[in-house]
């Protein structure tokens, strides 16, 4: 049984920061040992989940911040990525594959799917002006639970 762990990290909310908040994730959960797979999930998470952000709840406004937090739990890792932004008028509609608020930018649409097929569980607490928080959980089939 592995002892709770805690992280918070806030950065600008800007595109180059998206790959930095990767990394820290990323780092902050190899203490559950994860296989490759379940890293690349966890980094892809991270990633939809501060790009949109960064480009629906601040509208690609450089000057705001995104905030991490990731909790350890024995084999769960738990984040947490919030914006103060706009927030999401509709979220339903949101998590519905395909959609997007910025079809200009080409996006696909795709982010809260990914998330949701990545992760266990995913929650999104939103309020319209106030921002958004995208909650989430994975548990870690540690192969170092397999030699102790």
């Amino acid at each position: 049984m592995r002892d709770n762990n805690y992280m918070k990290l806030e950065f600008a909310s800007r595109s180059e920061n998206e790959a930095f908040a990767r990394v820290v994730v990323a780092s902050f959960a190899s203490q559950l040992d994860p296989d490759m797979n379940e890293l690349t999930d966890i980094k892809t998470v991270v990633s939809e989940a501060v790009t949109n952000a960064i480009i629906h709840g601040y509208d690609g406004s450089p000057d705001c911040m995104v905030t991490i937090t990731a909790k350890i739990d024995d084999d769960m890792l738990f984040l947490s990525i919030q914006d103060n932004g706009i927030g999401i008028a509709d979220p339903e509609e949101a998590r519905q594959p395909l959609f997007t608020s910025k079809p200009e930018l080409e996006r696909s649409g795709m982010g809260f799917t990914i998330m949701e097929n990545f992760m266990d569980k995913v929650e999104i607490e939103t309020e319209v002006g106030r921002g958004t928080t995208v909650r989430m959980a994975k548990r870690i089939e540690s192969k170092k639970a397999l030699y102790n």
